[in-house]
């Protein structure tokens, strides 16, 4: 079982899609490797606004005023985690808005 879907485990409210998180760890392999992109810092306006952009909008294509209280949400839940890992942020956000298919 990978670390990631260890992660995902301690924070996911369903069963852990394990296809989902596969298909994460396949999509963001690049990202997931590198020390900068690995994690989400939500401090950071501009990472937030990317996590938006690029995975909320671009990946799942949604839109609407309540993603970024969905990011703020998922960092709110994943507080006590000081690295906070990129490929299950995007799977509580995928998992909040039902679209752990698309990610399969």
């Amino acid at each position: 079982m990978s670390d990631h879907l260890e992660d995902v485990k301690k924070y996911a409210k369903k069963p852990v899609n394990e296809a989902a998180v596969a298909g994460l760890e396949k999509t963001y392999r690049l990202v997931l490797s590198q020390a900068d992109t690995r994690y989400v810092a939500c401090s950071d306006k501009a990472e937030l606004e990317t996590v938006r952009k690029n995975f909320l909008e671009k990946k799942l294509g949604l839109s609407g005023d309540d993603l970024d209280a969905a990011v703020k949400e998922v960092c709110e839940t994943m507080k006590a985690t000081r690295s906070k890992s990129r490929l299950t942020f995007y799977y509580l956000l995928a998992e909040r808005y039902g679209k752990l298919d698309a990610l399969a």
